[in-house]
């Protein structure tokens, strides 16, 4: 791992440390503490959504123009600027413009990052670099959650103005770190689509791989991430009648699980096609899901409920530890030389979205109708599954299997390992 990479990974351990501090307590922060009310408190979260929905589309093509590092910066001034801001804000209309600027930052961060380790890496090293990535993350938010829960006084407004002040000193911090960066820039192709924005889109979504993988994609954000802290928290509470404090442990397994099993399972995952990897994830998960129905709905004790809707976190955790070093590296590999800005852009535009739409289906359905919640997601989850198998048969062997490659360059555009050697000698 060279310095730039190092400053990488440390720029992602840092964010997700200064978001750990604030997310957790957005809503307590603006309906309680600023005494704004809950529907305010609620446009805030949905703020965050619809920021990072705008700003996307036209990250990739910056991303692509300017190189990721210009715009890393440019995003982390913006999310300092909106943390400080909303350290500050005590009326409606300025602390839904400074969840936009934080928002608009931090969604722009991801295929920043993402696109610098595309750059820094090669086929061998990158899926061990994007596992890293998500290490850190998960280690991150869950420090900085833990010491800003201690730091937070919901009856002084002054704690949560200095949580959200060192937040945006992370992102300073970040910039300082980040501007030392030399990382190598990507080659860019004189005439080729990405060089106007509609051109790079339509030559997008003419890859079938592609556009495969973003729609298995938005369901693996959908029927994952998109529950952990909607439908399936609701779920819990309400069928399993799971303690707030067990809430907490399960979120904890699941972050504990992610930090033991993420190095354990990368060798396994590196050795096998991503296509299988991804369906396999896809029947761990609905094994996590028909758990969680045993916890709600099942006649157990509370105690074996309780245990049940644990593990359910944890085994969502082990199929996010095999996804990490398998679904951004593949993004990586599909895109076209110099347009690897894009399709992370357009890959973190999916997430999003299925990160927007996944708590407003699944907290009403997982709080009121439990058993017809379990059946969809479980059936999400098999979906994961063949979704996963028929994406594979539009891989080259190369991209489905990294290690199949003979040579350290990494497959770009659908081409195929022979014609990348040739081209090499």
């Amino acid at each position: 791992m060279g310095a730039a990479m190092r400053r990488i990974h440390v720029g992602n351990a840092l964010s997700a440390f200064g978001l750990g501090f604030t997310v957790p307590y957005l809503y307590v922060y603006v309906a309680q503490v600023r005494g704004l009310g809950s529907v305010t408190a609620g446009l805030v979260l949905a703020v965050f959504a619809v920021a990072a929905l705008i700003v996307l589309p036209f990250a990739g093509r910056a991303i692509v123009r300017r190189g990721p590092l210009p715009v890393l910066l440019v995003a982390l001034v913006t999310a300092a600027l909106g943390a400080l801001s909303l350290g500050l804000s005590a009326s409606a209309a300025t602390v839904l413009m400074s969840a936009a600027a934080l928002g608009a930052g931090q969604a722009v961060m991801q295929p920043a990052l993402a696109t610098m380790i595309v750059d820094c890496s090669s086929s061998e090293t990158r899926s061990r670099a994007f596992a890293m990535q998500f290490f850190l993350q998960n280690l991150g938010l869950g420090v900085g959650g833990l010491i800003g829960g201690h730091l937070v006084d919901t009856t002084s407004a002054s704690s949560f103005t200095l949580l959200f002040a060192i937040e945006a000193a992370m992102f300073l911090l970040l910039v300082a770190v980040m501007a030392t960066v030399r990382a190598p820039r990507a080659p860019r192709v004189e005439g080729a689509p990405g060089q106007s924005g509609g051109g790079s889109w339509k030559q997008l979504l003419g890859n079938r791989a592609m556009v495969q993988l973003c729609v298995l994609g938005f369901v693996l954000f959908f029927a994952c991430y998109g529950q952990f802290e909607s439908g399936l928290s609701a779920y819990g509470v309400e069928a399993a009648g799971i303690s707030t404090s067990a809430l907490g442990t399960a979120l904890a397994a699941n972050t504990l699980m992610i930090v033991v099993a993420q190095f354990a399972v990368l060798k396994f995952v590196e050795r096998r096609k991503r296509s299988r990897v991804i369906a396999a994830v896809g029947l761990i998960w609905a094994v996590a899901w028909a758990v969680a129905g045993y916890a709600g709905l099942g006649h157990g004790s509370q105690t074996m409920a309780t245990a049940a809707f644990i593990s359910t976190y944890a085994l969502f955790g082990l199929g996010e530890a095999m996804l990490s070093p398998t679904l951004a590296p593949l993004v990586a590999d599909l895109a076209p030389t110099g347009l690897a800005g894009q399709y992370n852009s357009a890959f973190a535009l999916v997430k999003q979205l299925a990160l927007a739409i996944g708590p407003a289906v699944g907290g009403p359905l997982g709080a009121s109708l439990h058993a017809p919640y379990i059946v969809v997601f479980t059936l999400f989850s098999l979906g994961i599954t063949v979704l996963a198998v028929r994406m594979g048969r539009q891989l080259t062997d190369v991209q489905n299997q990294p290690s199949l490659a003979r040579s350290r360059v990494v497959t770009q555009g659908g081409a195929p390992a022979d014609t990348v050697a040739a081209a090499e000698a």
